[in-house]
């Protein structure tokens, strides 16, 4: 990863405007756009407050797990997703959280567990991310931030090539569905209550 990415995503947010900014500006950012670094740009919004947000980039994310699927090295955004924009101030603290993510990470990421990379754990991978994305997409009361949170993490273990965060990527997910999972109950057991037998 280039040292200078942080600084450059930095000096992009702070000359950003008050107009809004499609993805494909924000994506056209990141250099050579490899899978993990649009994993980790679709994922950010979807943790902010953005109106509509987790619906379209929840698609692009799932998308992407398909490239991922067929070990793509590097994709396209779709044109909805690329046109999607975003108010000014969030493209600009996506922008910022993406820069410090990448300087955190480089101070503790390296290369490590390649088992993690191999054929049949990417293909897991892309069924999880595939999975977190449909998460996103529905409409949950802060069911977007962990299924975002275990993208993210995917993201940074592949722009590292670190399995242990791609480790820590399944476990979020995990936890993702178990908060998804308690939500259903908790509705349904609700629903049981309210509703006349």
């Amino acid at each position: 990863m280039q040292s200078s990415l942080p600084l450059r995503l930095r000096k992009a947010a702070r000359r950003l405007g008050e107009q809004s900014v499609a993805v494909g500006e924000l994506a056209a950012l990141q250099g050579r756009a490899a899978i993990g670094s649009l994993l980790i740009l679709l994922a950010l919004p979807c943790m902010l407050p953005v109106a509509g947000v987790g619906t379209v980039l929840g698609m692009g994310l799932a998308g992407l797990s398909l490239g991922l699927w067929r070990q793509q090295e590097e994709l396209r955004l779709p044109d909805r997703v690329s046109g999607f924009n975003m108010p000014a101030r969030w493209a600009r603290r996506v922008l910022e959280i993406q820069a410090t993510m990448y300087d955190l990470a480089g101070r503790a990421a390296r290369p490590r567990l390649p088992a993690a990379f191999a054929s049949a754990a990417q293909r897991a991978t892309a069924l999880t991310v595939a999975l977190m994305a449909g998460l996103i997409i529905l409409p949950i009361p802060f069911g977007n931030v962990l299924p975002a949170i275990a993208i993210s993490l995917f993201g940074l273990g592949m722009v590292f090539r670190d399995g242990v965060l791609m480790l820590l990527g399944g476990l979020v997910s995990v936890l993702a569905m178990l908060f998804t999972a308690t939500l259903a109950w908790g509705a349904w057991q609700l629903g049981q209550t309210w509703l006349p037998i």
